[in-house]
């Protein structure tokens, strides 16, 4: 019970710091917002994995859909970054699919899309939101993976893992190298956030209740900032 009870205090002190932190950056950044231009300190592009035809991963007990999932959690990280002053360019809005209709490859076509809308967006980072699955319905939490190579990629998926983990404990305390069209294309610090696992049933239920994807995506916003401040 003891040890419980450490566990439980070292883990809610770690919460407590990340929020102090986060607020301290916050207070930096919207002093100097408030000083310049008009123009947004920074521009963030969100893209929600998946849409149209391409549902992606399924829950497993409720038969929620990836895709709904991302552009909900797009969203809401879209009004949390906006309230706070920064540009946000989605790369999708609705259900509908990015790939053109006629494309005999429609995969091609999708991710050609984001291509262009992240390259020709002007933004400084992107965050590509989606849902995960495994065979082991045990696999749980949160998971950034940034591209090979890309050194303010690996910065940015490291600032926004430190803060997923230190506000949730199932998510993973470190980051790995993702082999994924958004990543390796994206000429911008970019990480992909799999945001948890819909092949669980508990994490299927609680990904889709509103507290959680509002806690979620102010981790994720922390993150961000934490990024800008380095």
């Amino acid at each position: 019970m003891k040890n419980l009870f450490l566990i439980i205090s070292k883990k809610s002190i770690l919460i407590c710091l990340s929020i102090i932190i986060c607020v301290v950056a916050i207070i930096t950044i919207f002093a100097v917002k408030t000083t310049s231009s008009p123009k947004p300190t920074y521009t963030i592009v969100i893209d929600a994995g998946h849409g149209g035809r391409d549902g992606g991963a399924v829950g497993k007990d409720t038969g929620v859909t990836e895709s709904k999932l991302n552009l909900e959690y797009a969203l809401e990280l879209q009004n949390l970054c906006e309230q706070f002053g920064f540009g946000v360019v989605l790369t999708r809005s609705t259900m509908d699919g990015l790939y053109d209709e006629s494309a005999p490859n429609k995969k091609k076509s999708e991710m050609e899309k984001r291509k262009s809308i992240i390259n020709g967006s002007g933004a400084d980072i992107m965050i590509s939101l989606h849902m995960n699955s495994f065979p082991l319905s045990s696999s749980e939490g949160a998971q950034v993976f940034y591209a090979k190579g890309s050194g303010l990629g690996f910065e940015l998926a490291k600032s926004v893992q430190s803060s997923l983990s230190q506000s949730f404990d199932s998510a993973r305390d470190y980051v790995s190298v993702g082999d994924y069209f958004v990543l390796n294309y994206s000429q911008i610090p970019s990480c992909l956030v799999e945001c948890g696992f819909l092949s669980n049933p508990e994490e299927e239920k609680l990904l889709q209740t509103q507290e959680y994807r509002q806690d979620f995506c102010y981790s994720l916003l922390c993150g961000i900032i934490n990024y800008f401040q380095m």
